[in-house]
């Protein structure tokens, strides 16, 4: 007899409540800073045809021919220097960030299930995605931990849903939050961490917002990633009262040669610098948990290469993690989304009952 592609599905308990389910999903991280974890989470990551579009063959060449053989070492050294006693640091604050979630959810009267999933790495998406249809999900939304819209992220994470509803046989109903790059809420977080950054450490000669980057290519066949940052950025000065010289946008973590979106951020700091600026604070609104990105390539290299083209002072300001304010918004977010379903424990609870209740009152008839 073939083999249903439904086989490993978890067992079904019929009669279980209907719930509502808040999917958190963030990028990933290895599940060690060694060279074996590193190079299993590359080989996961780069294998996505949303990260890297360039024909199969021959990136599947230049991946396990080069990249895998020399950059798993590298990159591992470099998370072994931001790695904390519990583990990799973004880990760490997409599982807190998610708890808080629920809880501030919880506590206004809106009792869903909130849990976190990585697209590549540990928890997956799939494995939470079963936890909550086992837990009784019915209505799932799915929000990432990209505000700024991307087809190489969010839209991965999307494909990593669809792929598992496709061998899923009885699927929940599922919402998808495309970004939030402009919300009210997400830029007021940024606002008070800004100024509460400058309250305690002083203000810099410029502040400079670094985001992601992503090769030039993608905003020429329609990525809409690029004018987002733009507005986020925009967004923000003007909330800070920043003028066009008080701040610049830039972009960082380029992989590979192909011409990327510029300006790119340690030249641009090592140019401010070597042009007299003192010193300069650097924020990075596109990250909403700080990781390698953040802590290593923005806190020690950008940092080492201010100060060395004659910077004095040089000052990175961290990302959200689990400050109240970004809590907050993401549960308006969550919220925003949510409406129409049933988001509270009495209702879920009514809900089914009232199905069974029907389902027997048919019966009793027939």
């Amino acid at each position: 007899m073939p083999k249903s592609r439904f086989a490993t599905e978890p067992v079904f308990s019929h009669g279980q409540h209907a719930r509502t389910a808040v999917l958190y999903c963030n990028l990933g991280t290895p599940d060690e800073a060694t060279t074996p974890a590193v190079r299993r989470y590359l080989a996961e990551f780069l294998s996505d045809p949303r990260v890297v579009e360039i024909p199969r063959l021959l990136w599947w060449l230049i991946l396990h021919g080069v990249i895998l053989r020399f950059r798993p070492a590298k990159s591992a050294a470099k998370y072994a220097s931001i790695w904390s006693a519990e583990g990799s640091p973004l880990r760490v604050w997409t599982a807190k960030q998610a708890l808080l979630l629920q809880g501030w959810l919880g506590q206004r009267g809106h009792p869903v299930l909130v849990r976190h999933a990585m697209r590549y790495g540990q928890p997956s998406i799939a494995t939470q995605l079963d936890a909550l249809k086992a837990e009784g999900a019915t209505r799932v939304l799915v929000l990432t931990a990209y505000p700024q819209y991307s087809a190489t992220t969010t839209a991965s994470v999307f494909d990593a849903v669809y792929a598992w509803a496709a061998r899923t046989r009885q699927i929940p109903e599922l919402r998808f939050v495309n970004h939030y790059h402009d919300d009210p809420a997400y830029i007021e977080a940024l606002v008070k961490h800004v100024r509460a950054s400058w309250q305690t450490h002083g203000r810099g000669d410029k502040l400079v917002m670094s985001f992601h980057g992503l090769p030039q290519r993608n905003l020429m066949l329609g990525d809409p990633y690029h004018c987002e940052c733009h507005k986020t950025a925009r967004l923000l000065a003007t909330r800070l009262g920043l003028s066009k010289d008080d701040y610049m946008v830039t972009f960082q973590s380029r992989l590979g040669r192909a011409k990327w979106l510029q300006p790119y951020t340690e030249p641009s700091l090592i140019t401010l610098a070597r042009g007299g600026l003192q010193r300069v604070d650097v924020v990075c609104p596109g990250f909403t948990s700080d990781c390698l990105e953040t802590l290593e390539e923005i806190g020690m290299e950008a940092r080492d290469a201010f100060l060395g083209a004659g910077g004095k002072e040089f000052h990175f300001i961290p990302c959200l993690n689990d400050r109240p304010e970004w809590i907050t918004a993401l549960s308006e977010l969550s919220l925003r989304h949510l409406q129409g379903w049933p988001t509270t424990g009495a209702d879920d609870t009514a809900e089914s009952d009232a199905t069974r209740q029907r389902a027997l009152t048919m019966g009793a008839k027939q």
